[in-house]
């Protein structure tokens, strides 16, 4: 079977990334999967909410109602989700930047609600891990930052620091939590970063060691992220080998092994989401 997606990266992308820990793929995201991710989307706020209301989010919890939104790790309880997750665009993103093989690491939704979405503080992803896993020591993962919205600094787009400005190619900042917003901050100097501002159905791929942060939406509309995240292998705990997050294997010696048969809510112990209507 052809690979539709063979020539999506070019040879500069692949240097920037290798370099910088970064790259930007406009408009690359089928209009078909887009408008399904934007269905999905909504309906995973509405159980966020649910859950909210009913004092279900525990402490320390970046969700907060009616301004900004992670919502994560529900794939499974979606019909549809798994066809873009395990599709031949993020495999051929994940080829251009991990390699030959490729796991699943985590997935979620990031909403910034219209005219209050709140700011996100300057992290790693990986300060994340290592807040609570001190002694960690693991490869970059990979970030696709899939925009379902055209972003730009009116609605809370994200900044990035290449990794030459950052000084983050090889190295996991110690962040702090922030005690009023639950942010994970692991930067507080003057460097902007690099501004994205790109279409709808783009693909911005990052390394989980570069610092970005994002802004507030001043706009009348949300501003829609979907974000999965894939590791080369899977990230365990430095002490107790336990898996961090997820670990479903996606490439294969650069081939597509994902099971969508066997990758199914019951085996995994989880609690579904409300019953969805036809």
């Amino acid at each position: 079977m052809s690979n539709l997606y063979a020539d999506l990266v070019s040879t500069e992308n692949r240097r920037l990334y290798a370099e910088e820990g970064y790259m930007i793929l406009e408009s690359v995201i089928p209009e078909d999967s887009l408008q399904m991710l934007r269905e999905e989307c909504s309906y995973f706020l509405g159980y966020m909410d649910a859950r909210i209301d009913a004092g279900l989010l525990p402490a320390g919890a970046l969700s907060v109602r009616g301004k900004r939104y992670f919502v994560n790790g529900l794939y499974r309880y979606s019909s549809r989700l798994w066809q873009f997750i395990f599709g031949d665009l993020m495999a051929e993103v994940c080829r251009a930047t991990l390699g030959t093989e490729a796991y699943l690491f985590h997935e979620q939704w990031v909403v910034k609600c219209a005219e209050q979405g709140m700011n996100f503080s300057w992290h790693q992803d990986s300060g994340y891990v290592k807040f609570e896993d001190s002694g960690t020591v693991h490869d970059p993962y990979l970030t696709c930052w899939c925009t379902l919205d055209a972003v730009d600094e009116s609605n809370g787009t994200v900044y990035l620091l290449p990794h030459s400005r950052g000084g983050t190619a090889n190295r996991i900042i110690t962040h702090d939590r922030d005690p009023d917003s639950n942010d994970l901050v692991g930067y507080t100097g003057d460097d902007r970063g690099v501004t994205i501002e790109v279409p709808a159905g783009s693909v911005v791929a990052f390394s989980s060691y570069n610092l970005h942060s994002s802004g507030a939406n001043r706009t009348d509309r949300m501003r829609r992220v979907y974000l999965p995240q894939y590791a080369s292998s899977p990230v365990r705990h430095s002490q107790t080998g336990e898996r961090l997050n997820l670990a479903v294997p996606f490439l294969e010696d650069g081939k597509l092994v994902y099971d969508h048969a066997t990758d199914l809510p019951e085996r995994w112990g989880g609690i579904a989401p409300p019953t969805r209507a036809a």
